[in-house]
């Protein structure tokens, strides 16, 4: 299995958090680099970056004040390394844990003990003192016409960054 290190900023107001141990993650050098992976593309249009990074430039997002980390584990909350997760966002103290899918906020909760969430968004359970944000799944297999009663993933993350204080970016032109 494939650990990438955080990337993580002094006091940031987010860290976005994946899972380490998915079968798009074995094979890696930087977050979020599988083909159709909508990650950059959201942090960009979401307002959380001025401009839209790659995946090799995942080291630039502490820049931002946000921060990069994984769930480590696999499918199976026997196997979610929670416990590591929580000291490191104890000593991170995010307002925000936004996990970049739904899966992965189920599994870190079942792994916390916690009623998974049904549903994306604001979740009523905390991590450290991080408040949950699940956000649609990143990955380009995620592709449905309906997010939890929104239009698109985009909804989501900027819902998240004006929880966040973020500025919002331009909504960018349909087609």
């Amino acid at each position: 299995m494939v650990v990438l290190p955080d990337i993580v900023a002094p006091d940031p107001v987010v860290v976005f958090c994946g899972l380490a141990g998915a079968e798009s993650t074995k094979e890696r050098d930087h977050y979020y680099e599988t083909p159709g992976n909508s990650f950059w593309e959201s942090l960009h249009l979401s307002g959380f970056s001025p401009h839209l990074l790659r995946p090799e430039d995942d080291h630039r997002v502490a820049d931002l004040g946000v921060g990069l980390t994984d769930l480590v584990g696999h499918w199976d909350p026997r196997w979610v390394e929670l416990d590591a997760l929580v000291a490191k966002l104890e000593q991170w103290r995010p307002e925000w844990l936004a996990f970049t899918s739904k899966g992965v906020a189920q599994e870190a909760a079942r792994a916390a003990g916690t009623r998974p969430p049904r549903t994306l968004g604001a979740a009523d359970w905390y991590l450290a003192d991080a408040q949950v944000f699940v956000l649609p799944g990143v990955s380009g297999a995620n592709r449905r016409k309906d997010y939890d009663g929104r239009p698109n993933r985009l909804a989501w993350w900027r819902e998240l960054a004006a929880l966040a204080g973020v500025e919002p970016a331009p909504e960018p032109p349909e087609g």
